[in-house]
């Protein structure tokens, strides 16, 4: 029993626990908006693992990271890092940040295979070693929350330069390249319920405009890629 309600507590507080349990509330709305939240966390938690990976795998079995904007993809791992080093420090819940750990592991993943199919093998393990050593340097305490809280602040310019910056490569080539569409819709998904759990688990009206921010910018790419399903790129058409 005790077990089951250790289980219990890491998805609802102890003010809960007795609302639902000892004073049998099971319609409360302020632990049902908890509950809802903590749950869409998990959930986005789980599919943060896998979000990127289809993207990896496309580059990979393409050889080639062409129509990927990589000034687009180290500005979003870089909003990423500092959103995920800005929640680490500040203390916020696993729930209401913990996606950020393995989109910014894919991401830099990415950002150092297209710099490797780009032909500079030096160049990718080089970003590799620089993006560990500013991660290292961002959450063990070095920077202090003062920059951090800044660093968080610049994430809304960073997050729209980033991706519309892609948007803008999209509409060049005519095509989305090799964007992955499970991905880009897996982050529209994610950064729209990432809304909710903000206002609901840490009340930072940065972090909730941020991914207001980060949802409009994703559901722009998930538009091109809707209108431009079919489409070759266009350098590819004059053959």
């Amino acid at each position: 029993m005790e077990a089951a309600k250790n289980l219990l507590l890491t998805l609802i507080s102890e003010d809960c626990f007795d609302t639902y349990f000892l004073e049998h509330k099971f319609f409360d709305v302020p632990c049902g908006q908890a509950l809802i939240s903590k749950g869409l966390g998990m959930g986005i938690i789980a599919g943060s693992i896998m979000v990127k990976v289809p993207q990896i795998m496309k580059i990979l079995a393409n050889k080639s990271g062409e129509g990927i904007n990589l000034t687009s993809v180290i500005l979003d791992l870089m909003a990423i890092t500092f959103h995920l080093s800005y929640s680490f420090v500040k203390g916020f819940p696993f729930s209401a940040w913990g996606d950020s750990t393995f989109l910014a592991l894919q991401t830099a993943a990415i950002a150092a295979l297209v710099l490797f199919y780009g032909g500079s093998p030096s160049k990718s393990l080089g970003f590799i070693a620089g993006y560990g050593a500013l991660l290292f340097v961002l959450t063990s305490g070095i920077a202090p929350l003062k920059v951090l809280s800044i660093a968080q602040a610049f994430n809304i310019p960073i997050l729209l330069v980033g991706k519309l910056s892609q948007a803008y490569t999209n509409f060049k080539n005519g095509s989305t390249g090799q964007l992955s569409a499970a991905t880009c819709f897996m982050l529209f998904a994610g950064s729209l319920a990432r809304i909710f759990t903000s206002i609901q688990e840490t009340g930072d009206k940065m972090m909730v405009i941020t991914f207001i921010a980060s949802t409009f910018a994703n559901g722009v790419i998930v538009a091109q890629l809707l209108y431009y399903w079919n489409a070759q790129p266009k350098k590819q058409k004059k053959l």
